[in-house]
């Protein structure tokens, strides 16, 4: 079934954000499978895995009213991936906040689709939620969506070493970015 407007939660210029469908699991998985897609995750989610996220993601846009959401390009209602946002509770401070990432195929990038989607659902974030604040995480050298989270408006915290990546050398220290509903710009 071809998504159609109404089928959206919101949408930005490009692009149509939307609760998940069962349907989805084969492009997630595919996704998730691509080594320049998670080069910076410490492993490929197995179909399984990404089917039991699709199913998180649509129990948390159920009960909170966001998730990481499936993402559409509006011309061809292809599905490129998530952005979105999500509860986090592994940090001691925040000790839970509103995490927002993005995860595309790579056939999608460096068209400004991240940007535009991470901006869509900070305005979702503050405007419609009601959100106060939005963090970003990512591993020290993910350069690319330390970028992205410039752009978007964010700023530097503080680097950490991620409890959930111990024991990945590579991956373990991380960014912590941060906006506020008053610095949305």
């Amino acid at each position: 079934m071809t998504p159609t407007m109404n089928s959206y939660i919101f949408t930005s210029k490009r692009l149509g954000f939307r609760n998940w469908k069962d349907t989805d699991v084969d492009i997630l998985s595919e996704i998730n499978n691509d080594d320049d897609v998670m080069e910076f995750f410490p492993f490929k989610p197995s179909k399984q895995d990404t089917k039991k996220f699709i199913e998180n993601m649509q129990r948390m846009q159920s009960e909170q009213k966001f998730c990481y959401f499936a993402v559409d390009v509006l011309e061809t209602k292809e599905c490129i991936g998530f952005i979105g946002l999500c509860l986090q509770t592994y940090l001691k401070a925040p000790k839970s906040f509103v995490d927002i990432g993005w995860r595309l195929k790579k056939s999608s990038w460096n068209q400004g689709y991240a940007t535009e989607g991470a901006k869509a659902c900070l305005a979702y974030g503050f405007n419609t939620i009601g959100l106060r604040e939005i963090y970003a995480v990512a591993p020290s050298i993910n350069k690319k969506s330390a970028i992205i989270m410039k752009k978007i408006g964010m700023h530097y915290v503080k680097t950490f070493n991620h409890p959930k990546l111990s024991g990945y050398e590579k991956l373990e220290s991380c960014v912590l970015y941060y906006i506020s509903k008053s610095e949305l710009q």
